[in-house]
């Protein structure tokens, strides 16, 4: 029986990550597909010895990113209707109102919003996607392409890109069963499914039922629990480098133990430099008691400010930048990929310091894969750059109710208190923080967290085998 062909569809780079970085491909060999990556990102997957079809002229309709901008936003009326939550107001977009262009296409978002926000309209706005996408160049290119190649299933790598809205409905067109995996742990409440297809993967039980609460048209049969690959990295063994030659390969001290500060993009906070200065005074702080301690900033993947500089020049002592090691092909935000030394860049970073401080990042998962804690900042800075923008609003995010114990980290409530807490942290603290950690990843991710993979083939044999 010839092995099964497996369209593995990337519309950016967080699936290179995912399905291309990790053992995915080789465990679909093991288990007997084939994968071909039908590839929209700008790296050649072919020089890392994968078969790909590149994705060209990928052009949706004019108005599929306007109805799909309304569509997320009369789901974010329902969800808080629905809830009675208004947290769900916090995730809208700010339109853009910059010229004549873009204020006809907010008149028109705004429309379709104000005669759209109900069941039934929505309803409406979704069939008014596939309609246009349907008269796409783009799709025909799909459909050609399908069916030619004839794979017996298409996985998409992320649910979030109207780029991937024609493949699925060609796929879907031509009776190819097809699956999208839900790529992050805060995605759903934020109303950002784009595609739909026959069958999901979720990272846990917990994503499965926020899934069928905001998505009942989806039944519990088409959802796969199979955890996030983003973790598997951590497990393995052979990408992990002694602390010798890690610390020689970035310069820094084997006296020292290294704090990591995990940087946030600029719209998510945007006073981060102001934090990365607080943990590091507050080092120095301990520094002067006698320890000895340093603090590895990793900055955010996609920001290339010049904010932080000040704060790296003035704490050169102190503070070490290690940037990802990613790689910016282009000019939007889906161009700046990931690349395989960054995983290990980021696994070895981890391994090798005592802990992580960040504003609410999925980090706390990545350092409770080697038991170590994270410290949440959570308080504002004086002279904010956004006067409107609180800490407060950050950790009043839906995704935020998944935390099973208020101890899953360790919280930094004032610039005061951030040597205090560090010091209890490396005096032993760290342990039933560490532990609270653990039980909240597993209720963000199916464990055992190395084996997503394997659970994502299981998956697509299963579906391909109906």
């Amino acid at each position: 029986m010839p092995n099964k062909k497996i369209f593995i569809l990337l519309p950016d780079g967080i699936g290179l990550r995912n399905f291309a970085y990790t053992d995915f491909h080789d465990i679909g060999i093991r288990n007997g597909f084939d994968s071909v990556y039908w590839n929209g990102t700008p790296f050649e997957l072919s020089t890392i010895g994968f078969e790909e079809i590149k994705i060209e002229n990928a052009k949706p309709h004019p108005l599929t990113t306007l109805y799909k901008n309304a569509r997320q936003q009369i789901e974010l009326n329902l969800n808080s209707k629905k809830t009675k939550d208004q947290t769900y107001n916090s995730y809208r977009f700010i339109q853009n109102t910059t010229g004549i262009k873009n204020k006809l296409k907010n008149v028109f978002i705004n429309t379709v919003i104000a005669f759209h926000s109900s069941e039934k309209g929505l309803i409406s706005v979704r069939k008014k996607i596939v309609q246009k996408e349907q008269k796409t160049l783009f799709y025909h290119e799909c459909l050609r392409t399908l069916q030619k190649e004839k794979p017996d299933l298409v996985f998409c790598t992320n649910q979030r890109h109207t780029v991937s809205i024609a493949p699925i409905l060609a796929a879907k067109a031509l009776g190819i069963p097809t699956v999208a995996f839900i790529f992050s742990w805060d995605n759903l409440p934020k109303a950002t499914l784009v595609i739909e297809t026959d069958y999901y993967c979720v990272w846990s039980e917990y994503m499965k039922k926020e899934l069928l609460f905001y998505y009942p048209y989806i039944k519990e049969a088409q959802v796969f629990i199979t955890g996030s690959p983003q973790f598997e990295a951590h497990f393995n063994q052979e990408k992990k480098l002694s602390k010798e030659v890690f610390f020689e390969n970035n310069n820094l001290d084997l006296n020292k133990k290294y704090i990591c500060y995990s940087g946030d993009d600029v719209t998510t906070c945007p006073d981060d430099q102001r934090y990365l200065e607080d943990v590091a005074a507050a080092v120095a702080e301990l520094n002067k008691k006698g320890y000895n301690l340093g603090v590895i900033f990793r900055r955010c993947p996609v920001d290339f400010s010049k904010r932080y500089d000040t704060v790296l020049e003035k704490y050169s002592e102190i503070i070490v930048a290690l940037a990802p090691l990613w790689e910016n092909k282009g000019t939007n935000w889906g161009a700046i990929l990931p690349t395989i030394k960054d995983i290990e860049l980021q696994i070895n970073t981890i391994a090798h310091t005592e802990m992580v401080v960040n504003l609410g990042s999925s980090m706390v998962f990545d350092f409770a894969t080697n038991s170590k804690p994270c410290g949440f900042i959570n308080y504002d800075v004086p002279d904010k750059v956004k006067k409107d923008w609180f800490v407060d609003k950050i950790y009043k995010f839906i995704h935020f109710r998944s935390m099973p114990h208020k101890e899953s980290v360790f919280w930094l409530n004032s610039a005061d208190e951030i040597a205090f807490k560090i010091e209890k942290v490396l005096n032993g603290e760290h342990k039933l923080i560490a532990t609270k950690a653990q039980e909240w990843f597993e209720i963000i991710n199916q464990h055992p967290a190395n084996e997503a993979s394997k659970r994502v083939w299981q998956a697509i044999n299963a579906i391909c085998n109906k």
